[in-house]
């Protein structure tokens, strides 16, 4: 019994670890510039 109440806290603490990873983690990707040429269609290209 003392071994079940263990691991249901650890649980609970990984998830409010996770919660609060989701919330205040830094998960942004980097940003970068990409241009690509697009043609008219008209032949002109």
């Amino acid at each position: 019994m003392r071994l079940l109440k263990l691991l249901v806290v650890l649980i609970l603490a990984a998830l409010i670890a996770l919660v609060g990873y989701a919330y205040l983690g830094d998960m942004q990707a980097p940003q970068q510039e990409i241009r690509t040429p697009v043609g008219t269609g008209d032949g002109s290209d």
